[in-house]
């Protein structure tokens, strides 16, 4: 009777553990998941021209559409509204599926979409003509409440990266 009772109790012990252990390995994939989404949306715009041309002058690119993918009709390295990290802001999102294509951009999601992706494009204060501080958000479809307010904060599960682009030549 009694190793009946200590052998239900480790069996109820060893069950609490495995779903611990189940919640945070899916709570880990979602943040590996949003940092590999967070990275591809720097790079995406790390890899837009900022720089000199031949003759020494500055050359930007403000058509890219990132959002996308097209060539034309979006902001490219314009720099962005202050709360484009806080709110949805044409230009400034885009939505992600389940296999990490965008869907689409826009201030609604469409159908389909599991991530949303924000960034900001700001010219660097000390330095403004030469340097940009890109920042990318990557969020779930969720309300994000208060997390949207003021210093836009990373909730779990979300990744927030920020770089830094300066002109060089070309």
């Amino acid at each position: 009777m009694i190793a009946t009772i200590l052998l239900a109790t480790a069996l109820v012990s060893l069950a609490e553990l495995f779903a611990i252990a189940t919640h945070n390995n899916i709570e880990a994939r979602s943040l590996s998941y949003s940092t590999l989404l967070a990275e591809q949306k720097i790079e995406e715009l790390r890899a837009l021209s900022w720089g000199f041309d031949a003759t020494g002058l500055p050359t930007t690119d403000v058509t890219s559409d990132t959002a996308t993918d097209s060539p034309t009709g979006g902001t490219g390295l314009s720099p962005s509204p202050a709360t484009s990290l806080q709110e949805n802001t044409d230009g400034y999102v885009d939505y992600v599926d389940q296999f990490g294509r965008k869907v689409g951009g826009g201030l609604t999601p469409p159908a389909g979409a599991l991530f949303t992706r924000r960034w900001s494009v700001t010219p660097l204060p000390t330095n403004p003509n030469n340097t940009l501080i890109l920042q990318v958000l990557v969020t779930s479809m969720r309300d994000r409440g208060a997390a949207d307010q003021g210093s836009v904060g990373r909730l779990p599960n979300e990744a927030r990266l920020v770089t830094v682009k300066t002109r060089k030549a070309q």
